[in-house]
């Protein structure tokens, strides 16, 4: 037992998993090492005359006839029985060979969550780690991976565990059909029901979780992002416009970037010229801050119109000397500066110690909308993909940045949640100047306005009444119990082409409602919390931290992509998903271009990483009598050294041994099974 009014965990039954133990008992399960029986007679016969294994390995791979013979009867059985010392023996072979031919990081492995068997996972992925290999992801592989999550927060899904849903006043199950997929936890969702919380089911099928529900809602599929769009405009209206929570309130200047500042600047749009939203003002923009880094802290208002660095920015986590232990990294409600209390503005009209300036400083402000011009209920206004929408905002000066450093210019700023409430369509009656109205926001719930009720329903089919009774509830509730609105996610959700934003809607309402980090509120992801419980020492043995340090890790979609040539076969044109604000003359290629740029500049891993065997680069480093890392700088700069991701089909860059274990990767999860037959597995395929 976890506490005495918690019911039991216990028994966690499911009749899926109560199944699986017999597999071990079953007669398919492989008792002895097989071979494809053209390599093991390749194999043998060179074996019989090399000086030792890793000759007779190179051997084999001298020859492209040879080495194809058996790649191409891949998939088509022809398996032979061997023992262990002889594939232990081929296999290490295969390893030593590559490492001196090509580099330790030709050979890969991929193995799932190491949730399910922590020692298996760790005794193939330390392997690797100490020859220095890759190790493959598997999370984002899945399509499990939601971006949302790092988009927002920077972590891969820190959710609760399921118990905590017994915590919670309100739950909706959002395309999770948990009695059917979450079984053994789906006790503690059909057991809150007799403590009093409501239950709402969002999923386009009448599914086994709606029958548990208060209220089912069917969205026509995929459309899930305009309900919580518009749940969130019904939100923002009724608890911070029409009457303000003051737990929310509290909640958003403490817990959010709402109060943040944003600078805004003038460009060209399909509208004409018009402001638009850029990133957030730093520290570092401000005339003579040379604070520790600076260009990592935001900046908002203060109850004194005072420009303040509150603590908490990702800035603070370090101090002045890059040192954790000095950091500041908390959400207490202090300014940097001298360290007192401040109360952030959540927005600029909010005193009325300037309102007359304020009210004459609303500018129109471009936002894209992704609805399509065709989309049945868009803007009345007809405006394309963009909408222009009216923002409260201030000026403030700041320095140049780079080649105009010195230089100060004015620029207008606004806070996010001025931006956030015109981004909404959420009417506030804003007035120009000269005292006229020029807030084109939605009136009521019932205007045609990009992302009401009304607008919503003509796209997903949900009455607004239905939209307008869950968002209204959901969020009272939230104020309430002080966020304890609960919304169960599932993988239905993720499997969309823009799954970040089905998921953003429905962040977005969570933070409004000072959800997140509240026990019984916040998202339920359907992963489940998955963290191990010995996950610090594991690290070390898993990734052998305590050899060396850092482990080569690639992410296997971007490796996939490249490897299995699917990139050659990409029908979708960079344009055709770049923002309506975007500056398309700088965005030009195509979608592997931008991996490229990516992986060229460490925003994610690569590997193979270098055309050249990393061997031979250490050696021509000693041979100059430079340290290797400057010695590659240098190579990259001159073009000596290149990047394998710029050519995946250079055969220096091929992955050339790779190990799968705990997975059937090339049977049930290759995604664009076909490719990988052809190009990465040389054999008969249907392309």
């Amino acid at each position: 037992r976890t506490r005495p009014d918690l019911p039991n965990h216990e028994p966690r039954g499911c009749a899926r998993g109560a199944s699986y133990s017999w597999y071990l008992y079953s007669a398919n399960r492989v008792k002895h090492p097989m071979v494809r029986g053209d390599l093991l007679k390749h194999w043998r016969a060179a074996r019989a005359v090399a000086k030792s294994p890793v000759d007779a390995w190179a051997a084999l791979m001298a020859s492209d006839d040879t080495r194809r013979s058996w790649q191409k009867q891949r998939g088509l059985g022809g398996f032979v029985r061997a023992s262990w010392d002889e594939v232990n023996e081929i296999i290490a072979s295969a390893n030593v060979y590559t490492i001196k031919q090509h580099g330790p990081d030709r050979i890969i492995g991929f193995s799932p969550i190491p949730a399910m068997s922590m020692v298996s996972y760790a005794a193939g992925s330390r392997y690797l780690s100490l020859i220095g290999g890759v190790c493959m992801s598997f999370y984002d592989w899945y399509c499990d991976l939601p971006p949302a999550s790092p988009q927002i927060w920077g972590e891969q899904t820190d959710v609760p565990e399921s118990a905590d849903w017994y915590n919670s006043n309100f739950i909706i199950a959002w395309g999770s059909n948990v009695p059917q997929t979450r079984t053994p936890d789906a006790h503690f969702f059909t057991e809150v029901r007799y403590k009093g919380a409501k239950t709402v089911a969002v999923t386009p099928d009448y599914s086994e979780v709606a029958k548990l529900a208060d209220i089912w809602m069917h969205p026509k599929q995929g459309t899930d992002a305009a309900v919580a769009m518009a749940m969130g405009h019904t939100i923002l209206r009724e608890f911070y416009i029409d009457k303000r929570s003051s737990y929310f309130d509290d909640y958003a200047r403490r817990y959010t970037d709402l109060p943040m500042l944003v600078m805004l600047q003038e460009q060209d749009t399909p509208l004409g010229k018009a402001l638009v939203p850029q990133r957030y003002l730093r520290a570092s923009d401000l005339d003579g801050d040379a604070s520790s880094n600076a260009e990592w802290k935001t900046l908002a208002w203060d109850g004194e119109d005072r420009i303040v660095v509150p603590q908490g920015s990702i800035g603070f986590r370090w101090g002045a000397d890059g040192r954790p232990d000095q950091g500041k990294w908390n959400l207490e409600a202090k300014e940097a500066g001298e360290g007192r209390e401040v109360k952030l503005k959540l927005s600029t009209l909010e005193d009325a110690q300037h309102a007359e300036t304020r009210r004459a400083d609303v500018q129109a402000v471009a936002f894209p909308y992704f609805g399509g011009i065709d989309s049945p209920g868009f803007d009345s206004n007809k405006q394309g993909s963009v909408l222009l929408r009216h923002v409260p905002m201030q000026r403030v000066t700041v320095q140049g940045q780079g080649k105009d450093a010195g230089q100060a210019r004015e620029v207008w700023v606004a806070t996010v949640f001025d931006l956030q409430l015109a981004s909404y369509g959420v009417f506030r009656g804003l007035t120009d100047r000269d005292g006229v109205l020029v807030d084109n926001g939605a009136r009521s719930l019932d205007d045609n306005v990009a992302y009401t009720p009304a607008w919503q329903e003509q796209i997903t089919g949900v009455p607004r009444a239905q939209v307008i009774t869950v968002a209204r509830q959901f969020a009272d509730n939230a104020d309430k119990t002080r966020g304890k609105s609960m919304v169960i996610i599932g993988a239905a959700m993720n499997h969309w082409y823009h799954c970040d934003m089905n998921y953003r809607g429905i962040i977005n309402m969570l933070m409004m409602c000072g959800c997140i980090g509240q026990s019984g509120g916040g998202w339920a992801h359907y992963v489940g919390q998955e963290k191990l419980r010995p996950q610090t020492g594991w690290t070390a043995l898993a990734f052998a931290l305590d050899w060396v340090r850092p482990p080569r890790q690639m992410n296997s979609t971007s490796a996939f992509y490249a490897h299995t040539d699917q990139w050659r076969y990409e029908k979708l044109g960079v344009d055709e998903i770049l923002s309506p604000l975007a500056d398309k003359a700088k965005f030009g290629g195509s979608m592997i271009d931008y991996n490229v740029r990516a992986e060229r500049m460490g925003w994610l891993p690569s590997a193979p990483q270098l055309q050249t065997n990393p061997l031979k680069v250490v050696k021509d480093a000693a041979a100059k009598g430079l340290d290797p890392k400057d010695h590659v700088v240098a190579s990259l700069k001159d073009g000596s050294l290149k990047l394998s991701c710029t050519d995946p089909d250079h055969p220096d860059n091929w992955p050339r041994n790779m190990f799968v274990w705990r997975s059937n990767l090339l049977g049930s999860s290759g995604k664009g099974h076909e490719y990988f037959l052809k190009h990465l597995l040389g054999t008969t395929h249907g392309v």
